[in-house]
């Protein structure tokens, strides 16, 4: 089996060789000026008799020779076991979960939030082929999870998502889209899909642009409404009490319908309202199957002989010996 470099990035640290050679030249130039300066080039050949420019040769080579070692250790050379990678057909989706404080409203038992989680989950179980990534945002969204095929791993972050994973509150779904569309690789217009999870709650001006900006790109993005038209009132989690707005009005939290089918439809997604999880996973696996699905390996399951120690002990072992050169010779009498 052929070799092949895990961190083939690291490379460029090969390149600083010829530097550090041009900078050990440069300075024995200089100590060679400074040794005609100091005065009678006798005396001071006398005065360093045993010095051995040999040695010190020597050490520069295997210093250059134990950098060399090391760089392709961190390269981390290795070997691909008896275990082929499993080749998949599969599509990328971004999940894009709202985890304002919004979702906690329990018009859908135990909440919108909990709800979403478990039709993340479903969704995931009915598609194992699929790499999954997850955006959570609320006033700001963040990438929580790139692209992966670890559904187990997905599984946990998706678990521990909640309002206070976003210190920031409020909807703003165009920068979460945004979010989501970087977290697929550059290139290509097809394989694509976001799906949002979301109330809607506060109207984005700018969701629709960027959704057709997304569907440019080949993105499609299929909307999952959470909650329910006429709403709930919101309570505070500490005191209990129903909450109010800044004139004193009590907030009632209403699921924005009309804004997540436009951002659906604009991208020849499909919009569904969250009420039971099988339901829903069934309609967006229904859409997904329009993706052309692609083919790509799954080189997690490959087991690698790694060779980096044996790099790493010839660097030290070269470090080792040119600490024990000394640059000055025994002079005989």
């Amino acid at each position: 089996m052929p070799f092949e470099f895990q961190n083939t990035w690291l490379i460029y640290l090969l390149a600083a060789l010829p530097l550090l050679a041009v900078i050990y030249f440069l300075h024995l130039a200089w100590k060679k000026k400074v040794r005609r300066r100091m005065g009678d080039s006798r005396l001071i050949g006398l005065l360093t008799a045993g010095f051995s420019s040999a040695r010190v040769h020597s050490k520069f080579i295997l210093l250059s020779v134990a950098f060399a070692l090391g760089s392709v250790a961190a390269m981390n050379p290795r070997q691909p076991g008896t275990s082929d990678p499993v080749n998949r057909k599969g599509i990328d989706i971004v999940v894009v979960l709202d985890v304002s404080k919004s979702m906690m409203a329990t018009d859908l038992a135990p909440n919108r939030l909990e709800r979403a989680r478990q039709f993340i989950r479903k969704l995931m179980s009915e598609m194992p082929d699929d790499r999954i990534g997850l955006v959570l945002f609320a006033g700001k969204a963040y990438l929580q999870m790139p692209l992966t095929d670890d559904h187990g791993a997905a599984g946990m972050f998706v678990s521990t998502a909640t309002p206070e994973s976003i210190p920031q509150q409020g909807t703003v779904i165009s920068d979460a889209l945004k979010m989501g569309a970087s977290a697929f690789a550059a290139g290509g217009t097809s394989y694509k899909a976001v799906v949002l999870i979301s109330d809607g709650e506060d109207h984005d001006d700018q969701a629709l642009s960027t959704a057709m900006d997304l569907s440019k790109q080949g993105i499609m993005i299929n909307a999952i409404g959470v909650g329910s038209p006429e709403g709930i009132l919101l309570t505070d989690p500490v005191t209990g009490q129903p909450k109010k707005d800044i004139t004193g009005n009590p907030v009632i939290s209403r699921l924005n319908e009309p804004e997540l089918e436009q951002l659906a439809q604009a991208t020849h997604g499909v919009y569904t309202r969250l009420q039971g999880s099988d339901e829903a996973v069934a309609i967006v696996k229904k859409q997904l199957s329009q993706i052309q699905a692609k083919a790509f390996t799954d080189r997690s399951l490959i087991n690698y002989r790694t060779w980096f120690m044996w790099f790493a002990g010839g660097m030290l072992l070269l470090l080792v010996i040119e600490m024990l050169i000394p640059e000055i010779k025994k002079v005989k009498a």
